[in-house]
């Protein structure tokens, strides 16, 4: 029983591994940007709590997630830059 217990105090570092390797790299306060998935990149998004409440609740309002909305804000705007630029 000692034994055992003494065990579960030690770290288990294949699952600190595992752990680590799943975790972003970099410093928390970087972006980060430029990831690959697949064939698109990945961004973080920064927003203040204020906002990020906003988000949420009209993700839900709308049935979504607050990942899918902002996804389909960015691509708009996008198109709506775009559409500017060949005007001017």
């Amino acid at each position: 029983m000692q034994r055992e217990q003494s065990e579960e105090l030690l770290p288990d570092e294949e699952l600190e591994s595992y752990l680590a390797a799943l975790a972003p790299d970099g410093d928390a306060e970087t972006t980060a940007s430029g990831r690959r998935f697949g064939g698109a990149e990945v961004y973080q998004l920064r927003l203040s709590l204020m906002a990020n409440e906003r988000l949420r609740e009209l993700a839900a309002y709308r049935q979504t997630s607050p990942m899918a909305l902002a996804q389909e804000w960015v691509m708009q705007r996008l198109e709506w830059e775009s559409q500017q630029l060949q005007r001017s």
